[in-house]
């Protein structure tokens, strides 16, 4: 991918904490985050932690699956296996109906790295096949690519520490599986990535797991529910629009009803553990005007052990829109669409490193501090007077 001029970019991490970047799912549309990291190391803005979901897990663990100086290596080596045969890129030329015809060839035979058809799927629906094989596609290529591009030793030691959720087929839960806590492998990653019915459910100690974004496709919760809690600088990577126009027709309708499915409320789950981060601020300060020997109480420091002081600054990155896409968007592996959204999230995160919004002053009551960046302009939540727009 094209690199334009490099910058450098500090973050104070003894004033600020950690540094997190969080990915969402949207198969073909996680170019846009490996343009978002090339960005942050080129500024010098290592992650300590990389949490996805999906293609967002692809992507985070190939970050923490290889040392620092071969990460956009594998990354390019990786997004460069994901596009169309040259049998789709031709038929991508075709005038007018180019994408759909591409998009409709990779759906009929694969991607030659990544998922390749199941015969056995189209002997009918009812067609036992077996818990781990019940699917459309079979993603053994993507194990033997994952398996030439990611260190599972690396992976696992915690430079920097890496978290991918998947969901549980028996129990409807969310889980997030952590490099602090257990030994991941590539089929932890393929879990978090196994969006039925494309793609079988993939067993992990004994249990069925599908793609994460069934349940929630914006991990970001991980940070705000992690033990102990840090304060951070949060890059929330996000490819699915939360916000568009009415749809006025059922392809439009199908384009809108995937952003809405995908973009999982997150907005509403960041505002809603802004209350909760805010409390817990309101209940520390409470404790400490406590008198001394109140204080010094076993139920005065059980309920104080309810307040905690940090604070996340949440930059919320958001994947503008190309011209043309559709609802097929997120299986769009042509060579110009990978180009074009890994170059929009370089752009884009440069401008918002340039910007540096953790830096302006934010009221101290917050635990959590919002930073909506979208690709044409910047705003600032609690204190919209310090919006200056992105840095041209």
């Amino acid at each position: 991918m094209k690199a334009a001029a490099k910058t450098s970019t500090t973050i104070d991490k003894a004033r600020l904490g950690q540094i997190v970047l969080v990915f969402q799912g949207g198969g073909a549309l996680g170019a846009y985050q490996a343009g978002v990291y090339q960005a942050l190391q080129e500024a010098g803005v290592e992650p300590d932690w990389v949490i996805g979901t999906s293609i967002g897990a692809i992507n985070a663990a190939l970050i923490a699956g290889n040392a620092p100086e071969q990460r956009l290596e594998r990354l390019r080596e990786f997004w460069a296996r994901m596009t169309h045969s040259r049998a789709a890129q031709f038929a991508g030329m075709l005038p007018g109906v180019g994408a759909l015809a591409a998009n409709a060839m990779t759906v009929a035979n694969g991607l030659e790295a990544f998922f390749r058809p199941n015969p056995w799927a189209f002997l009918g629906m009812q067609m036992p096949l077996g818990s781990e094989l019940a699917g459309y596609y079979s993603t053994d290529p993507l194990e033997k690519t994952l398996g030439e591009l990611i260190d599972p030793g690396l992976m696992n030691a915690g430079r920097p520490r890496l978290t991918v959720g998947a969901a549980n087929v028996q129990t409807g839960q969310m889980r997030y599986f952590d490099s602090r806590e257990d030994a991941l492998t590539v089929r932890h990653v393929m879990a978090s990535g196994a969006l039925p019915p494309a793609f079988p459910a993939v067993r992990i100690d004994g249990e069925l797991y599908w793609d994460g974004g069934i349940l929630s496709n914006t991990p970001v919760e991980a940070v705000f529910d992690d033990k102990p809690r840090r304060s951070g600088v949060v890059f929330a990577v996000h490819m699915w629009a939360p916000n568009g126009p009415e749809p006025d027709s059922i392809w439009s309708v199908l384009s809108r009803q995937k952003d809405l499915q995908y973009s999982s409320r997150a907005i509403t789950h960041i505002a809603r553990q802004k209350q909760i981060h805010k409390l817990r601020h309101i209940i520390a300060m409470l404790a400490e005007k406590l008198p001394p020997d109140v204080r010094a109480t076993n139920e005065a420091r059980e309920l104080a052990a309810y307040g905690c002081p940090t604070q996340m600054h949440v930059i919320r990155l958001l994947s503008p829109p190309l011209a043309g896409e559709d609802h097929s968007k997120d299986i769009d592996f042509s060579p110009l669409g990978i180009r074009s959204r890994w170059e929009a999230g370089y752009a884009h995160t440069a401008r918002v490193l340039a910007q540096a919004p953790w830096m302006a002053p934010v009221d101290p009551m917050e635990g959590i501090i919002l930073h909506e960046a979208e690709a044409g302009r910047m705003t600032h939540d609690p204190c919209p007077a310090n919006d200056q727009g992105p840095s041209k």
